[in-house]
């Protein structure tokens, strides 16, 4: 994988990976791939509308977070290790084998079919690469 940049794309869940009701939903995806992107997350806001990709981490906290949010953690591959609601003030568990996080309001990713073992593609329009 080359070097990722701060920017937009979508996140589909592949038609296969989950039932047809939920599948191949395209989201709204947000990357944050700079340090400070990638610090800032989604605090001071009040939502998101889709999801935000953290690139090369493993674990994230929610401390100054104004609402709760899922949190997928995926591996190389952008396959789904875990699936957590986090409420504001929490700190979450490191995932060893985590690569890189996705964050989105709570409800949310149930409702995309994201549960573990499943692969997310990662198409980006605003970054200089491609990945998933």
């Amino acid at each position: 994988m080359g070097k990722w940049a701060d920017g937009t794309g979508t996140l589909t869940v592949a038609a296969r990976e989950v039932p047809l009701e939920v599948a191949a939903r395209e989201v709204p995806l947000e990357v944050a791939a700079s340090y400070r992107a990638r610090r800032r997350g989604l605090l001071g806001r009040d939502g998101i509308a889709g999801a935000l990709l953290i690139v090369r981490t493993n674990s994230v906290h929610t401390f100054g977070m104004r609402f709760p949010i899922d949190v997928a953690y995926l591996d190389g591959s952008f396959t789904v290790r875990s699936v957590v609601t986090m409420r504001p003030g929490r700190l979450g568990m490191i995932r060893p084998r985590g690569r890189h996080v996705l964050e989105a309001e709570a409800g949310a990713m149930a409702g995309w079919g994201l549960a573990p073992g499943v692969r997310v593609r990662v198409d980006l329009t605003g970054v200089p690469n491609r990945a998933g």
